[in-house]
Order: structure tokens, then C-alpha cells, then sequence
């Protein structure tokens, strides 16, 4: 999904934050991904390294019917539910515990049953030169 804004920088301090309840920003979807509903994302990067390819956070969704193109990504979801349909691969229902892999380029449909929140690990692809 969208990366959220306000990076820290790598001189950020070591830290800890309850994932489940920390105050997040919003991060307004392109209206051309939203399919049903109204949903709204918020999320915090925790980390980003120095080159700007490995992003670890937080993210959040209300209820809705999206679609993204996916970064290599490792999420854990706090809370909600959300079924997730890679376009030519398996379905993926997530839950509270759960964890999944998105690869680079996966086509991804979102339907978001309750507002889900995941914690992530994205890996950007190296920019072409």
C-alpha cells in the first residue's frame, strides 16, 4: 500500500511505541485506488535508511475496496481484517497475528472488512539510472 509520510531520519534514537495505539498521520489515498467505500489511511515510519529503500512502520486502513502495486514487503496486522486478492496468485484473509509477504510488482485488490492496522517492513526496488 502507500508508503506513509514523516519519515524519521538515521540519526533517530532507539525507541518504543505500542504499536496498537500510537497516534498516526494521514496519508490520503489516490482516489483512482479506492473502489468501494470511503476508506481513510493513516501510518508512521519508524525507520528509514539512509539510501531510502527500507521503510519499517506502522499502517492503517478503515473499511473499503482498494487496489496498489506492492513493494517487496513483510507486514504483521495488530488488528482488523482484510482479505487481499494478488492478481494471478492466492487470496490472503489476514488477521489479528498474522503475517504476510507481498512481492515487488504484485497487483493487489484490498478488502478491508475492519480497520486494519499492520505493522511493516518494505524493501524499495534500487532506482534505475
Amino acid at each position: 500500500m502507500t508508503t506513509p509520510s514523516t519519515p524519521s531520519t538515521p540519526s533517530t534514537p532507539s525507541f518504543t511505541l505500542h504499536a496498537a495505539t500510537a497516534t498516526l498521520t494521514p496519508d490520503p489515498l489516490d482516489p483512482a485506488q479506492i473502489l468501494s467505500g470511503s476508506p481513510e489511511v493513516t501510518g508512521k515510519v519508524l525507520h528509514e535508511s539512509p539510501d531510502g529503500r527500507h521503510l519499517h512502520g506502522i499502517w492503517q486502513i478503515t473499511p473499503g475496496v482498494v487496489t496498489d502495486v506492492e513493494a517487496d514487503e513483510v507486514f504483521t496486522v495488530l488488528t482488523g481484517r482484510a482479505t487481499i486478492e494478488i492478481e494471478g496468485g492466492p487470496t490472503l484473509h489476514v488477521g489479528p497475528g498474522d503475517c504476510a509477504v507481498l512481492r515487488e510488482g504484485d497487483r493487489t485488490t484490498w478488502t478491508v472488512h475492519e480497520t486494519l492496522r499492520k505493522t511493516y517492513a518494505i524493501t524499495l526496488a534500487a532506482p534505475t539510472t
